[in-house]
């Protein structure tokens, strides 16, 4: 107010004191707008050096730098409030209803509240931090920024999921940085019943092992030493399916936005071994029969029961001690017969 009062001294006559105080509250604007930024570039380039050289967690430090930029925006609004004398007497009139004015903001800004005690909880529990591979909403990506209100992850196709930070708090997260990167990737293949297991294995086996980015015993044995000799790459025999021997192959990757690139080359390295080695991979074959082709040469095909005989086919007797047999056929794998196929 005393800058405000110097101004009023050295103004014009012909100028009101109304435009006086717009001129404060500009200043005071454009000033709260110029520290807010210039204190969030330096901190953000600060905390950044700080986390490279003391090799900390930066989410706390993100989460700070916004609380300080919130708190210069709160200064400068209280600072344009007390400049404007009818301001000054409507704060006061709130500060004295403050209990229900509280009430009502309560329930109007409860979401942008529980957002911002969210943000808080996460930066203190610490579920997942910045620059942290997450499964979240069946999106996979990385922790790029933790505000007061959402958390922003940068999905595998590049786009920016932004997901407030209340809803984080109630949502089943998969971290796959936390403690331990490495995964475990499965790799399903299905054989033919003909084929033979055994040499199918050997083939998944070594293709796993010569994959640059799977790793060998040595790699496991580090970081789980409870891993045994060889048990590193497994192929399992899961299921006997309709049509096909269902082998699963699992393999130890670093980390996990290597797994799924590294399941897809090891699918097609082990395609060509197969096809080079004999080793059939199934799809299914079927015969269709429609029943307009089938009714000329139908021919019922029928087995006596009791006392009913070929002749009583359409008699009470008959009805009641036949049976009436179509053939159809269906084949799920193998050579249907068809030359044409």
């Amino acid at each position: 107010m005393i800058f405000a009062d110097t101004i009023a001294n050295y103004w014009p006559q012909w100028l009101s004191w109304d435009a006086a105080t717009l001129v404060f509250i500009f200043i005071i604007i454009v000033a709260t707008i110029f520290f807010a930024r210039l204190a969030d570039r330096l901190l953000q380039g600060y905390f950044k050096k700080a986390s490279l050289i003391l090799r900390v967690d930066p989410t706390g430090y993100r989460l700070l730098r916004h609380l300080i930029v919130a708190a210069i925006y709160i200064v400068g609004l209280i600072v344009v409030i007390s400049s404007v004398p009818q301001l000054r007497t409507l704060s006061v009139a709130l500060f004295a209803g403050a209990g229900f004015a509280g009430i009502i903001i309560g329930f109007a800004a409860q979401s942008t509240l529980a957002n911002i005690m969210s943000g808080i909880s996460l930066a203190v529990f610490h579920p997942f931090r910045v620059g942290d591979i997450v499964t979240i909403h069946n999106e996979y990506g990385t922790i790029s920024d933790l505000t007061l209100r959402h958390t922003v992850v940068v999905t595998w196709d590049n786009r920016r999921l932004i997901i407030p930070n209340s809803i984080i708090s109630d949502e089943a997260i998969i971290n796959w940085s936390i403690e331990d990167p490495t995964v475990i990737w499965p790799v399903n293949i299905g054989i033919s019943y003909d084929s033979n297991i055994d040499l199918a294995r050997s083939i998944m086996e070594d293709e796993a092992r010569d994959h640059p980015n799977v790793m060998d015993h040595y790699e496991v044995s580090r970081i789980h030493p409870e891993v045994a000799q060889g048990s590193e790459v497994k192929v399992l025999l899961t299921e006997l399916g309709d049509f096909a021997v269902n082998l699963r192959l699992m393999i130890w990757v670093r980390d996990r936005s290597l797994a799924y690139f590294t399941g897809c080359e090891l699918m097609e390295s082990i395609k060509k071994r197969f096809d080079a080695e004999g080793i059939e991979i199934p799809f299914p074959y079927r015969t269709i029969l429609y029943k307009k082709d089938m009714q000329p040469n139908a021919v019922p095909k029928q087995e006596a029961e009791g006392p009913g005989t070929g002749a009583d086919v359409g008699t009470g007797a008959g009805r009641g001690a036949g049976r009436l047999h179509y053939q159809e056929t269906s084949e799920l794998s193998g050579d249907s017969g068809d030359p044409d196929e």
